[in-house]
This record gives C-alpha cells, sequence and structure tokens, in this order.
C-alpha cells in the first residue's frame, strides 16, 4: 500500500473518530442543554407568580379575581412568533395554584380544581421548603409526552401558605432541539469532510514529492540524465539536497573510474606507436625512411591531442544535468558559419555542398552544444564523402520540434555497425585513410541532442547517409 494512503487512512481514522466522537457528545448535550435553560425560565416565571397572587392566596379570593379570566385569556393567545427558524403559534404553559394542604385552587386548563396534588413532587416537595419540580409523562407509553413542573412556594412571612405550578411540555422545546441537532450535524459533517480533505490533499502532496525524489533517485541508478525535482517542504528540500550531494559524489567517482580505465584503453594504440617509432628512429636509416617515422609521431601526437579533447568536451556534457540557456538558435546561419569554417576542406575535396535549411528556423536551446554537435556530424559527413561527393543540409519543423537533417553520398553504414554508431570509443575505418576516428564525436551529439529533450538517428538512404539530429523548436 502506498505511503500516502496509509497516511491518509491513519488521517482519517483519527480525524473520523475524534469529529464522531465530540460530534456525538455535543449532540447528546443539546437536549438536556434546552431542558436546563427552560427549567431555569420556569423557575423565574413560578417565583414571579407566586409574589403576584400571595395576597389572593392569603385572603382566600384567588377565585373571585381576575387571575382565571386572564389565565383563560393567555391560554387563547396564538404569538405568531418566528424563533430562530421556527414558528411558534400557541402557548404552552399551564399553571395551576394549591393551598398549604396540596388542594388545587386554580388551574389554567380547568381541569384539575379541587383535586389533592400534594402527592405530586412539585407541589409536595415546595410544602415542605425545598425545591419542587417533576417531570411527568402524560402518556406512559410515551417518552416525548413528558411535561417539566416547576413550583415555587406563596408565603405569608415564613409560613407557606400555597404552591404555584408552571409546567411546559417538552414536546413543544423538541422543534428547537432538532434545529439544533441538524444545524450541528451538518456543521459537523463539513468541518470533518474539510479536514478529511486537508489530510487528502496534505498525503498527496506528500506521496507525489517522495515520488518525484524516488523517479529522481531511480533515473539516476540507470544512469539517465535527471534534473533534481524542486521541495517545497523543508525537510523534503534539504533530503533532497542529500540526494543530489549523494548523487554528485558517487557518480563523480564512479565517472573518474570509468574514464580512467577508457582513457589508459585508448591511449595505449597511439603510445605504442609512438615509442615504437622512437626505438627505431635511434639507429641509422633512410633520410626518407626518418621523415616517415617523424611523421607517424607528429600524427599519433595528433590523435592523442583529438582525444583528449574530445573527452574532455564530453565529460563535460555528461556531467551536465541541464542546459545553462535555451534561446533561439537560427540554424541556417550556424550551418553557413561551420561549412565556411570547412571551406578549405571542402574545396580540396571537390565537395558540392547544398544549404537547404530555410532562413527563418530556429532551434530552442544552447547555441555553443548545437554549434559543437552540428560540427561533429559535419566532421563525420565529410570523412565519409568521397571526392566529388554531395554534402546537404535541410531542416524541417514538426509541431513543436525541429528536424535538422546532415546527408552525404557515400557508402551504405553496415548493419552490424548501425546500432552501434553512438557508442564511445566505437568507429568505423574512413575510406580515404583507412584509420579510425576517436569514436567519440556521436557519442558527443547524442548526450548534447539529450541535453535538449531530443535525439540523434543515423540511418542510410537511397545514395548515401543521413544523420538527423531532432531538437525543441522555438515556440510560434
Amino acid at each position: 500500500m502506498p505511503l500516502g494512503v496509509r497516511l491518509f487512512l491513519v488521517y482519517f481514522l483519527f480525524v473520523g473518530l475524534s469529529g464522531w466522537f465530540v460530534l456525538s457528545t455535543v449532540m447528546d448535550e443539546i437536549r438536556p442543554g434546552v431542558r436546563q435553560s427552560t427549567e431555569e425560565t420556569l423557575v423565574d416565571t413560578a417565583n414571579l407568580l407566586a409574589e403576584l397572587l400571595r395576597d389572593d392566596v392569603r385572603a382566600g379570593t384567588l377565585d373571585q379575581g381576575r387571575l382565571p379570566e386572564v389565565l383563560r385569556a393567555y391560554g387563547q393567545r396564538r404569538p405568531g412568533a418566528d424563533i430562530w427558524g421556527v414558528r411558534k403559534t400557541q402557548v404552552n404553559h399551564r399553571i395551576y395554584v394549591t393551598d398549604a394542604n396540596g388542594m388545587v385552587l386554580l388551574d389554567s386548563s380547568g381541569a384539575a380544581v379541587g383535586q389533592d396534588y400534594s402527592r405530586w413532587n412539585d407541589v409536595y416537595l415546595t410544602l415542605l421548603g425545598q425545591y419542587g419540580a417533576r417531570s411527568t409523562r402524560e402518556t406512559p407509553e410515551d417518552p416525548d409526552s413528558s411535561v417539566m413542573y416547576v413550583a415555587a412556594p406563596i408565603r405569608d412571612g415564613e409560613r407557606i401558605i400555597g404552591v404555584v405550578s408552571v409546567a411546559k411540555p417538552n414536546a413543544s422545546l423538541q422543534p428547537y432541539i432538532e434545529r439544533s441537532q441538524a444545524r450541528l450535524a451538518w456543521l459537523g459533517a463539513g468541518l470533518i469532510g474539510l479536514g478529511l480533505l486537508v489530510g487528502g490533499l496534505l498525503s498527496w502532496w506528500l506521496s507525489h514529492s517522495l515520488r518525484r525524489l524516488r523517479d529522481y533517485a531511480q533515473a539516476v541508478s540507470e544512469g539517465r540524465r535527471a534534473e533534481l525535482p524542486g521541495m517545497s517542504g523543508g525537510e523534503l528540500r534539504q533530503l533532497a539536497a542529500a540526494v543530489e550531494r549523494m548523487r554528485t559524489q558517487l557518480e563523480g567517482k564512479a565517472y573518474v573510474e570509468r574514464y580512467v580505465h577508457t582513457l589508459t584503453h585508448e591511449l595505449k594504440s597511439p603510445l605504442a606507436a609512438i615509442r615504437g617509432a622512437a626505438e627505431l628512429l635511434e639507429g641509422e636509416m633512410p633520410a626518407e625512411q626518418r621523415q616517415r617515422f617523424v611523421a607517424n609521431i607528429g600524427n599519433e601526437g595528433a590523435r592523442l591531442q583529438q582525444l583528449i579533447e574530445r573527452l574532455l568536451n564530453l565529460a563535460r556534457v555528461e556531467q551536465r544535468q541541464g542546459l545553462e540557456e535555451r534561446v533561439p538558435v537560427p540554424v541556417h546561419e550556424l550551418a553557413g558559419e561551420l561549412l565556411q569554417a570547412q571551406a578549405a576542406r571542402i574545396e580540396s575535396a571537390g565537395l558540392e555542398v547544398e544549404n537547404r535549411i530555410a532562413p527563418g528556423l530556429c532551434a530552442l536551446g544552447e547555441r555553443f552544444l548545437l554549434s559543437q554537435a552540428l560540427s561533429n556530424l559535419l566532421d563525420n559527413a565529410l570523412d565519409f564523402t568521397p571526392p566529388g561527393g554531395l554534402l546537404r543540409l535541410d531542416a524541417e519543423r514538426l509541431g513543436d520540434w525541429l528536424e535538422l537533417r546532415v546527408f552525404n553520398q557515400g557508402d551504405a553504414i553496415p548493419e552490424f555497425a548501425l546500432p552501434r554508431l553512438t557508442e564511445r570509443f566505437y568507429s568505423l575505418p574512413r575510406p580515404a585513410t583507412g584509420r579510425k576516428s576517436t569514436g567519440l564525436g556521436l557519442n558527443f551529439v547524442q548526450e548534447v541532442a539529450g541535453l535538449h529533450g531530443g535525439e540523434l538517428r543515423v540511418a542510410n538512404r537511397a545514395g548515401g547517409v543521413e544523420a538527423c539530429l531532432r531538437l525543441p523548436a522555438v515556440a510560434d
């Protein structure tokens, strides 16, 4: 299972369980919280009524006053109030008054006058001087039919002469409870969803960053050119820098070892030729033969110098992970400059040169490297073009790419050699001399093409050989 998925699952379990626990706890507290607030209001109402009724209860004139009429009018009121989205269309309080013995003197519902309520906790406890309250179901089987009763004593000095009770059905509170629970459920679900979204994005970002580092390390281990991915996190940036330092140190060590081995191998032949010629020159020989051995030493020395220079150029290109610049490079003008530099060689061989590259075509890249790459292709083409042969350069825009082609008239490349042409130190004998080159030219061109994101292809064509260098084109 990917690391990002595992991190998200852990985060999901933590946030989900924590959110569910907090949400369920708060939801469970809504109902008692609303009822506690309502009970506190009933306490205030009962004590207010106790003070208003004290004189009538003490004088025994409670049924003769206006209170029964007021209570009946109160029960018929239609408030029409909109309380936080809940419509209130009727009053819900029931009020009854008992004497010091618990007998009902007045009932706003008119149903309990004359009954003995001394056994109910609200009246019983209040008459004992305690806080009297009770909750009773009107329908025993229905828990939602419960009614809260809160009582307050009616006092004559220190003596309790009666009790006033105020009742409110819990069913009238249910719409507010349900509304609060619904709003809280939506809000809680939204917060949990937002938390999970943030967790998912964080897991994706971390997994994506680690995957980019993994791909970079894998590319380095396979010897492919790759750019160090940019990281925004502090620890991830430090990890990327550490991987880059490790790559540089390990690659540098392996690179030096490989080049020492290859350079040692390639230097053996010219050094052996120079040493043999020098030993022969120590003895007596005709002047013409001596001159030939001296020329051989000069040729082998030039070969050594060319080998070292090309190795250095190739080493610089292979060690680079990217281009130093990306500028438009006009290929027609670049090809013209290189052909002009080879004018003496072209003229001495009597070659026919055609520069068919359309003016205005531009490749996007580093001018110096492209110049070096095209120069290597021209050198190869000149080496294999017979005297009086044709050398042709052309280019074509294909979407976002520019294909630069160098064709030279000459013998076809053997099929066995085609896949190996870009191998380091692999070379075919030159037709004019029968000698091989350093075998680094096409390898250098391939490295330059890779740096630009392009490619090099060499193939046989009718009447000769064509090298095609594919490069990014300048956007229109």
